[in-house]
């Protein structure tokens, strides 16, 4: 790609990071795979298409260009958070989650960082999310050697107590997948979504996402958000079933270190 004025932005996963200027003039940030993985940028590229698409000023930045080795989207030029933009940002996702999906998963293959994820489609969550989003990344971080047997055999039972715990039934939500605060830019009134492992899955797995790891006025964005889109009762409970999936990712690709946050989870679901 023809890009004037490059600045390196250091690596994460498996890319290099890059902000350039077009011949356009457009300021842009550029992610270009250091090993090419198969679909990974096309699901990130369907993923942000999708999440744009459930209203006319979503918070998803354009999908410049993508292929197989490189994804180029605008420049976000980010600023500190204030409450109004958190609360703008609690009622936009809100709007995106209530733009729904056909059933649970995505017509495109998934990844989350540059681990597969499985985006069969499926009707019931707890089943789904119990066999696309929990026990292969059990298995996974198995294999890697960061759970034991004896681990696995905890988040087996948490699987199989997911329909009991699942609360009320909700119908499919548009939901972003990866929402850790690092995947939110904020930048003038507003937080933009990026860096999507976007489905159809339940509402409550973005907002449990986003508190794992904290987020800057957190309280206002779920204050919004209750505000906008009504969460049932005893959403906070919940908490626990839908990190599952976040935290056994991280096992799986940073061993051990998360491996006892995972399990206190699964023993709380």
């Amino acid at each position: 790609m023809n890009l004037t004025d490059v600045t390196e932005l250091g690596t994460s996963h498996e890319w290099r990071l890059r902000r350039g200027t077009l011949p356009d003039g457009r300021r842009v940030f550029v992610k270009e795979a250091r090993q090419t993985i198969d679909g990974l940028f096309a699901a990130e590229a369907n993923g942000l298409r999708w999440l744009a698409a459930s209203g006319d000023d979503a918070p998803v930045p354009e999908v410049i260009a993508a292929d197989d080795t490189t994804l180029v989207l605008p420049w976000i030029e980010t600023a500190r958070p204030t409450p109004e933009a958190a609360e703008r940002f609690g009622r936009e996702l809100a709007a995106v989650h209530g733009a729904g999906a056909d059933s649970y998963g995505a017509p495109w293959p998934g990844y989350i960082a540059e681990l597969p994820l499985d985006n069969t489609a499926g009707d019931e969550w707890p089943a789904w999310y119990a066999e696309r989003r929990v026990l292969p990344y059990v298995r996974l971080a198995v294999d890697r050697g960061a759970l034991s047997a004896r681990d696995a055999a905890e988040f087996e039972r948490a699987a199989a107590r997911v329909a009991g715990a699942a609360g009320p039934p909700e119908p499919p939500a548009r939901i972003h997948g990866d929402l850790w605060s690092g995947n939110v830019l904020w930048s003038g009134d507003r937080g933009w979504l990026v860096d999507p492992a976007a489905h159809g899955g339940h509402r409550e797995t973005d907002l449990a996402m986003f508190a794992l790891f904290g987020a800057p006025h957190l309280e206002r964005i779920i204050a919004a958000y209750d505000e906008a889109s009504p969460l049932a009762g005893g959403w906070r409970d919940r908490v626990p079933l839908h990190q599952l999936h976040p935290l056994l990712v991280h096992v799986a690709l940073f061993g051990g270190s998360y491996r006892q946050q995972a399990l206190n989870a699964a023993r709380r679901v």
